[in-house]
C-alpha cells in the first residue's frame, strides 16, 4: 500500500534504502512508529502488529476515521471533488478558524485535511503559529482527491490487523515499550536554515527536542531495544549521534515537498541505527 496522504520527508522513494538496514527479524517484532506521519515504511512492511503514533491530531484523526468510517470518508470526498475550485478550497481551509470547528464530525475534518492536502501548494502541511493550516492552492488541473480502493485497502487492513494508534508525545508513545519491538523513528528532520519547515504543529520540532529525542534513543539503546532513525545529514545531528552505541548510514532522497528550495531536489540524508546486522532481501 502507499500513503494515502502526502506529507513532508515522506519515505516512499527510499524505501528499498531503508529496508537494507532493518533487523533481520523485524517481522517477528512489534512495530513501532512515533512519527508515523504518511505512514510509507509502515505500509509497505504491513505489520500484524504496530503502534503507530503522531503529535498532529487530525492526521491521526484520518486514521482513525479510515479504520471506522471510510465509506463515510469517500462520500464527503467525492463531494469536495466535486466542488472544488478556489473559492472552495479557501472556504475549506478556512474551517478551522470556525470557533465551533470543534463541533465538525471527525469525518468532516479527516475529509478537510485529505482533500487540502490533496489541493494545496507542493503538497505541504503547514501551520501558523495559532495552529491554522495556511498554505494557498496549488496549481493542479485535475487533482487525485479520492482515491476510493487506496482507502478501501487500508480500512481493511487496520481492521484486520492489531493496530494501535496514538495521538501523544513521541516518548509518551513509548512508555510500555518491550523488548520484543523494533522502532522507526522518522522526526521532523533537523536544518540549521531557520526558514526550514518544521511546522506540522504549531511550536515546531526544534533543536532541544532532537536532543530529547536522541536521549530517548539512548535509554532504548542501553534497554536491547533496535531501533533505526532518519534524519537531515547536518553537523548537528552527526555531532548528536556520535556515540559509539549509534551507527550512521548515508544516503540520498529526493525531495520535492520543502517551503525552503534548499531542502527539495536531491539530498543529502542518514540512517541512525543501534545494531549491527542487515536485513537480507
Amino acid at each position: 500500500m502507499k500513503p494515502f496522504i502526502k506529507w513532508a520527508g515522506g519515505k516512499r522513494q527510499i524505501l528499498a534504502e531503508i529496508n537494507r538496514y532493518l533487523p533481520n527479524d523485524t517481522k517477528n517484532r512489534v512495530y513501532i512508529e512515533p512519527f508515523v506521519g504518511a505512514g510509507a515504511l509502515f505500509l509497505e512492511l504491513q505489520p500484524k502488529k504496530a503502534v503507530i503514533n503522531d503529535f498532529n491530531t487530525e492526521l491521526m484523526l484520518c486514521y482513525q476515521v479510515i479504520k471506522d468510517n471510510v465509506e463515510e470518508l469517500i462520500t464527503s470526498l467525492l463531494v469536495h471533488r466535486e466542488q472544488h475550485c478556489k473559492d472552495h478550497y479557501y472556504l475549506v481551509r478556512s474551517w478551522d478558524r470556525d470557533k465551533n470547528y470543534n463541533a465538525y464530525s471527525s469525518v468532516e475534518k479527516a475529509a478537510r485535511l485529505i482533500y487540502l492536502n490533496k489541493t494545496c501548494y507542493n503538497g505541504l502541511y503547514r501551520v501558523n503559529s495559532q495552529g491554522f493550516f495556511n498554505v494557498p492552492i496549488g496549481l493542479y488541473k485535475k487533482p487525485i482527491i479520492c482515491e476510493e480502493n487506496l482507502l478501501r485497502e487500508l480500512s481493511n487492513y487496520l481492521n484486520t490487523a492489531n493496530i494501535f494508534m496514538l495521538n501523544t508525545d513521541f516518548e509518551k508513545a513509548l512508555e510500555n515499550i518491550k523488548t520484543d519491538c523494533f522502532v522507526y523513528f522518522d522526526p521532523p528532520y533537523h536544518s540549521s536554515v531557520k526558514t526550514a519547515f518544521s511546522k506540522y504543529q504549531a511550536g515546531g520540532f526544534n533543536e532541544e527536542e532532537q536532543i530529547r529525542l536522541r536521549d530517548v534513543f539512548l535509554d532504548l539503546t542501553e534497554r536491547g531495544i533496535p531501533c533505526l532513525l532518519s534524519n537531515a545529514d547536518t553537523p548537528f545531528i552527526r555531532e548528536l549521534y556520535r556515540d559509539k552505541a549509534f551507527k550512521i548510514v548515508n544516503i540520498t532522497a529526493r525531495r520535492a515537498i520543502n517551503s525552503d528550495r534548499g531542502g527539495r531536489g536531491r539530498v543529502n540524508e542518514v540512517l541512525i541505527k543501534n545494531y549491527g546486522e542487515l536485513r537480507i532481501i
